[in-house]
C-alpha cells in the first residue's frame, strides 16, 4: 500500500484555501495541511516536511521565496506557486529556489490537478538531470585523478600512458579496489613524500 502524498497549501485567504482543498480532493486522496500565515514559513514547512508545496499569493515577495529556500535545499520537493501578479525578478528567484511550476493569474479549482501533476513531473525531470550532472562531474573528477596518477607513474618510471594505466589497473585488481582509489592513494603518497 502506498502512502498518501502530503501537500502543504500556503494560502492566507480562507475562501481560496477551501477552494484549493476542494480542488485537491477532486484530484486525488492527499494528506493536506494549510498554512494560513507566511510568518515563519520556513520553520513551518520544515516541520511539516510535505511531499509537495502549493503556494497561492496575490503578489509574491522575496521573503516568501527566501523562506522556501530556507525550508529545504532547492529541489527537495515539487513546489507549485500561483500568483495573481508577476514580477520577473521574483519569478526568477522562485525558479532558482526550486519552484517547479509558476502560474500567473491561473488559480482555479479545475487547474489545480494539472498544475500539481506538471510540477511533480517537472520536479522529477530536473531531479534526474541533477543526478546525471552530479554523476558526470564525479566521473570527470575521477578521470582527472587517474590521469594525474598516470602522469606521475610515467614520469617516475619512464613508461608510456598505456603502461601506466595497466600498472594502476593491475594494482587495483590485486588489492580489490577501484582504479581511482589506487590513483588517489598514489597521489596522496606522492604529496606526502614532497
Amino acid at each position: 500500500m502506498t502512502e498518501k502524498l502530503s501537500i502543504a497549501v500556503v494560502e492566507q485567504d480562507h475562501e481560496r484555501a477551501l477552494m484549493i482543498i476542494d480542488g485537491l480532493r477532486d484530484a486525488g486522496d492527499y494528506e493536506i495541511s494549510v498554512i494560513g500565515d507566511v510568518t515563519g514559513l520556513a520553520r513551518r514547512l520544515a516541520a511539516l516536511a510535505p511531499d509537495v508545496v502549493l503556494i497561492d499569493l496575490e503578489s509574491p515577495d522575496r521573503d516568501v521565496v527566501d523562506a522556501l529556500t530556507l525550508a529545504s535545499a532547492p529541489g527537495d520537493r515539487p513546489v507549485a506557486m500561483f500568483v495573481d501578479r508577476s514580477d520577473s525578478g521574483v519569478m526568477r528567484a522562485a525558479i532558482e529556489a526550486g519552484v517547479s511550476a509558476y502560474v500567473v493569474a491561473g488559480l482555479s479549482r479545475e487547474r489545480i490537478k494539472p498544475v500539481l501533476e506538471a510540477a511533480i513531473a517537472r520536479f522529477h525531470v530536473v531531479a534526474r538531470l541533477r543526478t546525471e550532472l552530479a554523476a558526470t562531474k564525479a566521473a570527470l573528477e575521477e578521470r582527472k585523478t587517474v590521469d594525474r596518477a598516470k602522469g606521475m607513474l610515467m614520469k617516475a618510471k619512464g613508461i608510456g600512458e598505456e603502461e601506466a594505466y595497466a600498472l594502476l589497473r593491475k594494482t587495483a585488481m590485486a588489492q580489490g579496489r577501484k582504479v581511482v582509489e589506487v590513483a588517489r592513494a598514489l597521489i596522496t603518497a606522492a604529496d606526502l613524500l614532497k
